[in-house]
């Protein structure tokens, strides 16, 4: 833990001042679970965003990047459904997408430039307007400074946890807050995922830095997770700042921006392990860790590829201890690796030293792979730089999950 910030247990997306959340049934899934959310600021918030590279982007992401441009970096509220991507749906999903907008700012009677929104669930399916219509008319009766769970479960697909933490930083101005919330399982890869991510803190920050500061920690975070390769076409992480902690305003080069950045690079990555740990039909949290690489674009590149590929996944599912799946993936990365100096570790066994295996205690290593969470070292020993991803392993309940999805 970083001295510089400490974990508020029960913390929510709307710890921080200023804001408030709420969920309700809409009806937009077969299931009585919460469907449509919506997350306010009371004042005009300073707005950041990061979006999917899927060539196929959804349709509330380009009304929410418009919504950002328009409001100069400003954004008050984000309505989010689940249950239906609106994604492929051409020139009447950006019309749906534009409607939850209109809808959602009459309802909080604002701006509608200050309006995001963001949906998730089955791509290629109209989003049954009359349903969501009746949704948003019921949402400002269940905002609430306290129902930031009821935001988390309105924003779940096939999710089994709700994922959200809050930490406070402490400034020379007083204490300010950093709270996330993200919803993600299935269709999770690097570059974004089938994932959206909030961010709010009551920290008094500008649009630009804070744009800064996202997309340093999704590069850190949700970008060096995946749970089966696949990238989603509405993945999106917003972050919002009320700048109602008082204080002066942050930036990089003022004194507390460094802990500022560490708290915020935390609850974002704090959220993007959860998303990994809850992969779909996953038993474990798998952590790689690559080391020695000649800069940190290889360390990255390395890493991923090797959380990321489906020997290495199943072989931990099954707790074997078969290195070279691990090896061969280094191999396989399109980046610098000496053939000749390769180390590889399963936790505390070291499996492999200067490209050449040693002996280790196999039934104890495979022990340590039936565990919840496993660690993955490589150490090239070719440079000084590093980079951790994260992933779960590939079990039977992945196939049968997504064998049946829309059903």
């Amino acid at each position: 833990m970083n001295s510089s910030f400490v974990v508020l247990p029960g913390g929510t997306i709307t710890t921080p001042k200023g804001f408030q959340a709420g969920g309700l049934h809409a009806g937009l899934k077969k299931t009585e679970r919460r469907d449509l959310g919506i997350l306010y600021c009371e004042v005009p918030a300073a707005a950041a965003a990061v979006y999917t590279l899927n060539v196929f982007q959804a349709a509330p992401l380009k009304v929410t990047r418009d919504s950002i441009a328009a409001g100069a970096g400003k954004l008050q509220a984000l309505v989010v459904n689940s249950g239906n991507a609106n994604a492929c749906t051409g020139e009447q999903g950006e019309a749906d997408a534009r409607a939850m907008r209109h809808l959602t700012a009459d309802a909080l009677s604002i701006a509608e430039t200050l309006v995001g929104v963001a949906s998730t669930g089955v791509i290629g399916e109209p989003l049954p307007m009359a349903k969501v219509e009746r949704g948003i008319a019921g949402l400002p009766a269940a905002l609430a400074a306290n129902s930031g769970d009821d935001f988390c479960e309105a924003i779940m697909t096939t999710d089994l946890v709700q994922k959200s933490l809050c930490v406070r930083v402490e400034t020379s101005a007083g204490p300010v807050h950093i709270a996330g919330a993200a919803k993600g399982s299935g269709m999770i890869h690097p570059n974004m995922a089938t994932m959206l991510g909030f961010i709010t803190t009551d920290a008094l920050v500008t649009s630009a830095d804070l744009q800064g500061l996202l997309s340093e920690a999704t590069d850190a975070s949700f970008n060096m997770i995946t749970v089966d390769g696949d990238t989603s076409t509405n993945d999106m992480v917003v972050a919002m700042a009320s700048g109602l902690a008082g204080g002066s305003e942050l930036h990089p080069g003022h004194p507390d921006w460094k802990a500022f950045a560490d708290g915020f690079g935390y609850v974002a990555e704090y959220l993007a392990k959860a998303i990994a740990r809850d992969g779909e039909g996953a038993t474990k949290l798998v952590e790689v860790h690559v080391a020695g690489a000649v800069n940190e674009a290889a360390a990255r590149a390395i890493a991923k590829t090797v959380v990321g590929s489906s020997l290495v996944k199943s072989a931990c599912y099954g707790a074997d201890a078969n290195w070279g799946r691990i090896v061969a993936a280094v191999g396989r990365a399109g980046q610098p690796v000496n053939p000749d100096t390769v180390d590889v570790r399963l936790g505390d066994f070291l499996v492999l030293e200067g490209s050449r295996p040693v002996p280790f205690d196999d039934p104890a290593a495979t022990e340590y792979l039936k565990g919840t969470e496993v660690q993955i070292v490589v150490n090239l020993h070719m440079g000084t730089a590093s980079a951790t991803a994260w992933g779960c392993d590939l079990t039977y309940e992945y196939v049968r999950i997504n064998a049946a999805y829309r059903t």
